[in-house]
């Protein structure tokens, strides 16, 4: 028999040999991985997408979920980093409360704040967000085109106005908004403790600055969005519709901040 014919007989060997159980299973978990994938546009590497597909009910080991993941091209979005606005003077008179001490057994314990900045083809928009170390749900949020100390004192009053505050510690880096007079007197007369990180130490406010990098990573990517009002839209849509409801946090269990909140307290 000819060389040719040899290869044209194992080729028909190969096609007419039924595919195996693990291959057909294969296929289906790929399914399901590439819904969950979506679903999170993008965002979920293996580990979320495991829990996705555990939650449904699927016993898949998480190996098998990386390879698959890894043998069809889906990625998750790779982040990327950016230097931080950071304004004013040190503020001594307000003392650093947290000292890094980021786990916190019960809501409106402690609160981070930080600011930072999107870019828009009609110029900076700046972004304000509060953020209960408890659940690490974001409680509270301001946009503005300055950087201006209303825009702390905005994402401060819808956390005030969401949780109620009793005696909360609120953290923040040293920026001129966070060491005015607007903001300690707001502090005061809403049951507020202020708390400052040391002068230049991003450690210290370290779960604000990684909120911020999560955000840029799985939604705004580098883009340069139409006008700032677009820009706080998709912000909105990010925070509201998807990090606070649906992003699932490895720090709390594999579960988005409304489910631990609601699994922990029963609210």
């Amino acid at each position: 028999m000819s060389t040719i014919g040899r290869r044209t007989q194992r080729l028909l060997r190969l096609v007419e040999k039924p595919e195996s159980d693990r291959a057909i299973e294969d296929k289906r978990l790929l399914r399901l991985i590439r819904a969950s994938f979506a679903a999170s546009q993008g965002v979920y590497g293996a580990p979320r997408v495991f829990l996705d597909l555990r939650e449904a009910g699927e016993t898949c080991s998480k190996h098998r979920v990386a390879r698959l993941m890894r043998e069809n091209n889906i990625r998750a979005k790779a982040g990327y980093r950016t230097r931080r606005y950071v304004a004013g003077k040190p503020f001594e008179l307000i003392p650093d409360l947290v000292k890094r001490k980021f786990e916190v057994s019960k809501p409106n314990r402690i609160w981070v704040s930080d600011i930072t900045y999107i870019r828009t083809w009609e110029g900076w928009l700046y972004l304000a967000i509060v953020m209960d170390l408890f659940s690490r749900r974001i409680v509270g949020w301001a946009t503005h085109s300055t950087i201006h100390r209303d825009l702390a004192l905005d994402a401060i009053m819808m956390a005030v106005k969401e949780r109620r505050p009793n005696e909360t510690i609120i953290h923040s880096d040293q920026g001129s908004q966070y060491g005015s007079d607007d903001w300690r007197r707001f502090c005061l007369s809403n049951n507020l403790k202020p708390s400052m990180s040391r002068r230049g130490n991003c450690w210290d406010n370290a779960v604000a600055e990684s909120f911020f990098s999560s955000l840029k990573k799985e939604r705004i990517k580098k883009r340069i969005y139409r006008n700032r009002e677009v820009a706080t839209n998709d912000v909105s849509d990010y925070i509201e519709s998807f990090y606070n409801r649906k992003r699932r946090h490895q720090h709390l269990g594999g579960v988005s901040p409304q489910e631990f909140e609601a699994t922990v307290t029963g609210h």
